[in-house]
């Protein structure tokens, strides 16, 4: 089995730079693909910013991020990833931009047995794959936010994944980024997100319905459960936005109302009240 050395990631939001953080951290080449300068701009501020946290929490030296540095480049299009071995699609969970990225990378990444994968925390693959014409080699990698941090990747093959396909990419993230693989099929939410939302849409519906605060709901899960953060908190953490999508995709294939994304959640998104990554969501945090 081929190891894998040089890796592409499109998008570096909160996830997409994530992504590319551990990877540059286990000594792998990164390109990453961003739709502009301010983008290009924002995304290396986001990685170089993490990299110097981890060296102020004595988690990295500073030799280790001066070349994990060395080994994170940028480029304003995804014209430069012909070369990859491994493209991680890190956009935003909205189906229609997913579909367009797959369907560029098909044409440009000229290893016809490269993996292209998903960060998607809700899209079946299949759909994905179905915009190439590699669907043998398109997995989903779906890591948790903070991603330098949080051990688990969730691995998903669609029915058209070839079992070496998800062998490799499994084998890429527990020998070289160091991970732990949980494996799922191909179904939304697969195992983390089909348990979680419902949890997140429930204490939702809580402070929707004036039962309790959002600080005692939160206060009631971290201290008499012992979860090391609450859900309304974990809601803003992840994002209004991504939630409600998740949620979306999950009512879509489903149709059970636990998955559904409450009023409140929905307006939150429409007043831009998306949790940490705009200042205000659940709490405020400018």
């Amino acid at each position: 089995m081929t190891a894998i050395s040089r890796v592409g990631v499109v998008g570096c939001g909160v996830m997409g730079a994530g992504f590319a953080e551990v990877c540059v951290r286990s000594g792998v080449d990164v390109l990453v693909a961003v739709s502009g300068p301010d983008a290009l701009v924002r995304g290396r501020d986001r990685v170089t910013r993490s990299l110097a946290g981890a060296v102020r929490k004595g988690r990295i030296t500073e030799a280790e991020r001066d070349a994990a540095l060395a080994r994170l480049s940028f480029t304003v299009g995804l014209l430069d990833l012909a070369d990859r071995e491994l493209v991680l699609e890190a956009v935003p969970e909205h189906e229609p931009t997913k579909l367009e990225v797959f369907s560029a990378l098909d044409k440009i990444v000229e290893d016809r047995e490269a993996i292209l994968a998903s960060i998607t925390s809700s899209i079946p693959i299949v759909r994905l794959a179905r915009a190439t014409d590699r669907a043998g080699y398109v997995v989903g990698l779906h890591l948790f936010n903070p991603a330098p941090v949080l051990p688990l990747v969730e691995l998903t093959g669609s029915l058209l994944t070839h079992e070496s396909t998800c062998a490799r990419a499994a084998s890429f993230a527990t020998d070289v980024l160091h991970k732990e693989v949980i494996r799922s099929t191909d179904r939304s939410g697969f195992v983390v997100n089909a348990l979680l939302i419902p949890y997140l849409m429930s204490a939702v519906r809580m402070v929707e319905s004036g039962f309790a605060s959002a600080s005692d709901i939160d206060k009631g899960m971290t201290r008499g459960c012992a979860h090391p953060t609450g859900p309304l908190a974990l809601v803003d953490l992840i994002g209004v936005d991504t939630v409600v999508a998740v949620g979306k995709s999950l009512y879509e294939e489903f149709k059970e109302q636990l998955y559904a994304p409450p009023p409140l959640l929905v307006r939150m998104l429409e007043a831009g009240l998306l949790g940490r990554k705009s200042g205000r969501g659940f709490y405020d945090y400018r």
